[in-house]
């Protein structure tokens, strides 16, 4: 049997820029791509490589010749082991350069398509704390740091209340401070662990699928409003009863405290039964004097007010003059179906989730909105010509899918009662790419805006306008 070949390690390479999902790009002495998870363009650094494939390596940096001027120092103490904010470690302008670099290289590389002179990237006023909804999960087990294996301590309590390590399934990193979501989240959840842990309260353990804590959600809004879900993992009447007593007693400003009984292998909600507890069994999000309920299994957008920045660009690169009918897809809880519904003839909304267009019905009701229809079903069974001879064919249409972007069938659907204009909002540059090239033959792009909706990450919006040709 051969010997195992060891990593190589490369010396002194110049990080030269910036890659997707966050990586950094160099050159490795034999031309090939290294991929690395640490550094920022302009260090120079020793690069230990984890893995080798055909084109390229994946590496570490784990010596610095140079730092870059582009770093800046991370505010989070838990950076670098919790793998939410990858970029923190970057002036906030780079990012916003590294951002618009990728949508431009994706539209062109991908794409094959002429792009318009593009808008600079719509950067976010609020760089931390700018979250609106945050999801964290309990653990028996918690991951211990280098400096605590190293320190040779016996570490009885093992309660984490935070984040899973990357890659890692079964392990949570206990966060003491998260630098996404204003307070009072970070008391709310700090609260919740030690009160737990000094009444043995048992946290969940994912290998042996035990325990009674399982995960904690926390919504705000930008009305005042805070959402807390617990979702536990086995029933226990009294515990339960005890610690959500004294939430409440705590943070008596949760306007809704609920719970999920939930002891499936897996911890998505949206097929369990979420039981109100105290108050609301919902929270109000405000634009523009229209009220949005959201609950909670409902989507809307994690970053408030650049969600209505995004919804100005839309509404915007839509230029509505008031006859028009227009067909929001994904309309997810029909956000910007209303928020574009007073500039427009009728807006049809289309969802696959059933509990979203319940909210979107009953938003639409209570903002007073009588031109909106809104319709689940999977897109590609929903939006058909049937379906369009009896709603009438969109003079535009507005499209916001999710990551995997459009279905091709959806594509040539559109293709098939070409709208005078597309608005194409999308989280995923690259496959927003992929649908522009299918529907280049027959329309141009005309404007392109991105907007940042995640500082310290590596994750940006897109808004594309396409008119006919």
């Amino acid at each position: 049997m051969g010997r195992k070949k060891k990593n190589k390690l490369f010396e002194a390479v110049e990080i030269i820029d910036a890659g997707a999902k966050g990586k950094s790009i160099g050159k490795a002495p034999d031309g090939k791509v290294i991929f690395i998870n640490n550094a920022v363009p302009g260090d120079v650094a020793d690069i230990q490589t984890i893995k080798k494939r055909k084109s390229y390596y994946q590496g570490t940096a784990v010596n610095f010749h140079k730092y870059s001027n582009k770093r800046a120092e991370p505010v989070c103490q838990h950076f670098g082991t919790c793998g939410g904010c990858k970029w923190q470690f970057m002036d906030y302008k780079y990012q916003l350069e590294y951002k618009q670099q990728e949508i431009e290289n994706n539209l062109r590389r991908i794409g094959k398509i002429e792009l318009p002179e593009t808008t600079p990237i719509l950067g976010s006023k609020e760089i931390y704390f700018y979250r609106n909804k945050m999801e964290f999960s309990f653990s028996d087990s918690r991951w211990l740091t280098l400096e605590e294996i190293q320190s040779g301590k016996d570490f009885d309590n093992k309660n984490a209340l935070g984040f899973h390590i990357p890659g890692m399934w079964d392990k949570i990193l206990d966060i003491k401070k998260c630098h996404l979501q204003e307070d009072p989240s970070n008391a709310i959840r700090n609260f919740i662990k030690i009160f737990a842990t000094e009444n043995e309260m048992q946290f969940f353990n994912a290998r042996e699928q035990s325990g009674f804590l399982r995960t904690l959600m926390i919504r705000t809004s930008s009305t005042g409003e805070i959402m807390v879900l617990l979702q536990l993992f086995e029933e226990d009447k009294e515990k339960r009863e005890l610690l959500l007593d004294n939430i409440i007693a705590e943070f008596p400003e949760i306007t809704s405290l609920q719970y999920v009984n939930n002891s499936k292998g897996n911890d998505t909600i949206y097929d369990q039964e979420v039981i109100c507890y105290h108050g609301r069994d919902h929270i109000f999000e405000e634009m523009e004097g229209l009220k949005f309920k959201i609950n909670a299994k409902s989507f809307y957008q994690t970053n408030s007010a650049q969600a209505y920045e995004l919804y100005k660009i839309t509404r915007d690169f839509a230029d509505l003059k008031g006859d028009e009918i227009v067909y929001d897809l994904y309309t997810g809880t029909g956000t910007i179906a209303q928020f574009v519904a007073a500039k427009a003839k009728k807006v049809i909304g289309v969802e696959a989730v059933p509990e979203a267009i319940k909210d979107a019905k009953e938003n639409a009701e209570r903002n007073n909105i009588a031109n909106t229809e809104f319709f689940a079903g999977d897109m590609r069974k929903v939006f058909t010509r049937d379906f369009i001879n009896k709603h009438g064919n969109p003079d535009v249409i507005i499209t916001d899918p999710p990551r995997d972007g459009m279905h091709k069938d959806v594509v040539a659907q559109i293709i098939g009662i070409l709208p005078q204009r597309i608005v194409y909002v999308s989280c995923n540059s690259a496959t927003q790419a992929r649908d522009l090239e299918m529907l280049n033959e027959y329309y141009k792009v005309t404007k392109v805006q991105p907007v940042d909706m995640f500082p310290q990450t590596f994750h940006v919006e897109n808004v594309v306008c396409l008119e006919r040709r």
